[in-house]
């Protein structure tokens, strides 16, 4: 634990007295962590509550090597950028309040070309890398991305995820979710498998693959949460913005009121 940036000690957190996380345990490191598992299984809801956007019902959350002047990102599902300000416009804003370039960060995310271009007019790939740069500014010690790549197609995915993966280093910790178990086993360090709202496998991939017998992280997810028909991931991802995420359809209807604020200030409205 004394590595970690972040950590979850026995989480649980439970919607209209239905359990959601029960007992979840994790230390985050730096590197790439990858949350998979069924919709439902409480993907975005562990992601939440690591940031601090839901409080646990129990557990407790800690941050002990998250610093600096920005010490969370965090992409959530949907981030409604407002219409009519540029790509660059957009991020200016939210630099200004952690003395970051928008411009380069629009350059981390390969969007260096689009600054120019109003929000409305970005492609939903882009618009996903924007929220990514958007994450990102102020070099958090802790980034947190659910479903970077949901609703993408395969080069945007790729792209997606890759500026995702290009974070993680020596002192910064990366977090996604995500059903793409293809750019999983290309860019993933360690794997966090959750079934039913608990932590069924956790760990490096390579030590998982090896002690499940798997040869890749779909096989693993087969595996561990005994998921025998079609991945969430087999027909393609999720359109973005049909409400069928991962946890926008569990959760949040259990709730029936935890769902994305309408405008979301990524980094800044989860503090």
């Amino acid at each position: 634990m004394s590595e970690a940036v972040a950590s979850l000690s026995e989480v649980s957190r439970t919607y209209g007295g239905v359990p959601v996380l029960e007992s979840v345990s994790l230390a985050v490191e730096p590197g790439l962590t990858a949350v998979i598992g069924p919709n439902g299984s409480g993907k975005s809801t562990l992601l939440r509550v690591l940031v601090g956007a839901t409080a646990p019902t129990a557990g407790e959350v800690r941050h002990p090597d998250a610093i600096g002047a920005k010490p969370i990102g965090y992409l959530p599902q949907r981030v409604p950028f407002r219409e009519g300000f540029t790509a660059r416009e957009t991020l200016a804003f939210y630099a200004r309040l952690v003395g970051d370039d928008p411009d380069a960060a629009l350059d981390r995310v390969g969007l260096g070309d689009a600054g120019d271009r109003r929000v409305e007019a970005l492609s939903g790939g882009m618009r996903r890398l924007l929220g990514i740069a958007q994450a990102v500014l102020g070099d958090p010690s802790l980034v947190v991305l659910d479903e970077p790549a949901s609703g993408l197609d395969p080069g945007m995915r790729e792209r997606a995820f890759r500026a995702a993966a290009d974070r993680a280093d020596g002192d910064t910790a990366v977090v996604v979710s995500s059903h793409a178990l293809d750019l999983v086993d290309d860019h993933a360090d360690r794997v966090v498998v959750l079934r039913r709202g608990g932590v069924a496998a956790a760990g490096p991939l390579d030590r998982l693959l090896d002690e499940r017998d798997a040869a890749d992280a779909r096989e693993l997810y087969r595996v561990v949460t005994g998921e025998t028909g079609a991945l969430p991931g087999d027909e393609g991802e999720v359109p973005e913005g049909d409400g069928g995420g991962d946890d926008g359809g569990d959760e949040g209807e259990i709730d029936g009121g935890d769902t994305e604020p309408d405008v979301h200030v990524t980094g800044v409205s989860d503090r």
